[in-house]
């Protein structure tokens, strides 16, 4: 799909400006065109985009590959790559997708490429339709609208993992599973994909903040700078959550543990017990003392009565005595 929208300061915006008529607009230094390529081919893509004389370079970039947050100043526009993350569940574990969004910024246009439907370029193009402050503001604006709302869709992720968290926490001391270490490890899979957007699409921020670019009018850095204050929040979070899963992996081994040792000692104390009784039952169970030395009462009635109440107390005395040693 590919969308136009063309305005100018004494005209609404068109939000189905022709593409045929897209040379004679960027004539209008005073205009303001945005130029949205959504799941296009690079055959259909590469003529239009050489149409504005971009280099072949960076044409390729925005079609072919996939790249890292990055700028590349090319004098008289700016080529601009960001990342963006979304979730999937997948037999109840939460998966990282990685999508590019693809962004050439001159003196009076704005040209985005992405292969799948975005939620902040869609929601940008329909806050341009109903109030058109937010084109008339010049293209470095309308871009920071677009990368402002990018980040914003950060949040709900953001919230979803921080519940999942809270979810593994209760269940490590509760009810612990193996499902529950697959999907504390699933979520520091998302949180180390989310990273490695952040920490470079913040130094793009910044450069956009900071550094001198022909396109982007001073006055506006101040609100690049803020979009680049909430990446460096979003960060901060992405840094806790990491050592919130950490810890709760930590815990999950540190339960594991200790159950495993609550068995063994349970075991350990059954096998304690049962001990002298094997060797009671086995030493009376000998029927070499009648035939051999005529020992008549070991077969006698008190001799039997004897012989459990030794079975019944041994138990007994040894749970006294590990006791009092703390065995128990």
């Amino acid at each position: 799909m590919i969308r136009a929208l063309y305005v100018s300061p004494d005209t609404t915006p068109d939000m189905n400006f022709p593409i045929e008529q897209i040379p004679q607009a960027l004539k209008n230094p005073e205009g303001l065109l945005w130029l949205d390529f959504c799941n296009e081919p690079p055959e259909t893509c590469e003529p239009i985009l050489s149409g504005f004389g971009f280099h072949p370079l960076a044409i390729d970039d925005a079609l072919a590959e996939m790249h890292s947050p990055k700028v590349d100043d090319w004098g008289n526009y700016l080529y601009i790559v960001l990342n963006y993350n979304t979730l999937k569940r997948d037999n109840g574990l939460l998966k990282p997708d990685v999508d590019e969004l693809d962004v050439f910024l001159g003196p009076n246009y704005v040209i985005t490429h992405h292969d799948l439907p975005i939620k902040s370029v869609d929601e940008t193009w329909n806050s341009c339709q109903r109030d058109d402050r937010h084109t008339h503001s010049g293209p470095d604006h309308l871009f920071y609208r677009i990368i402002d709302a990018l980040v914003m869709d950060y949040m709900p992720l953001v919230e979803q993992i921080d519940a999942e968290i809270d979810e593994l926490e209760d269940q490590v001391f509760s009810k612990p599973t193996h499902d529950t270490l697959e999907r504390l490890f699933s979520l520091k899979r998302v949180l180390l994909a989310m990273r490695r957007i952040l920490t470079p699409q913040r130094e793009v921020l910044n450069k956009l903040a900071r550094d001198d670019y022909s396109v982007i009018d001073p006055k506006d850095r101040v609100f690049f700078r803020d979009v680049y204050d909430h990446l460096v929040r979003l960060h901060d979070l992405n840094e806790s959550m990491r050592d919130m899963v950490g810890g709760a992996l930590d815990s999950y081994l540190s339960v594991i543990n200790n159950r495993m040792n609550d068995i063994m000692k349970t075991l350990t104390v059954i096998t304690t017990l049962f001990m002298p009784i094997s060797f009671i039952a086995g030493f009376f169970g000998m029927n070499f003392f009648e035939p051999v030395a005529h020992l008549t009462g070991w077969t006698s009635l008190s001799a039997f009565y004897v012989t459990m109440a030794i079975v019944i107390l041994t138990p007994i005395l040894m749970i006294i005595w590990m006791r009092r040693k703390t065995f128990l």
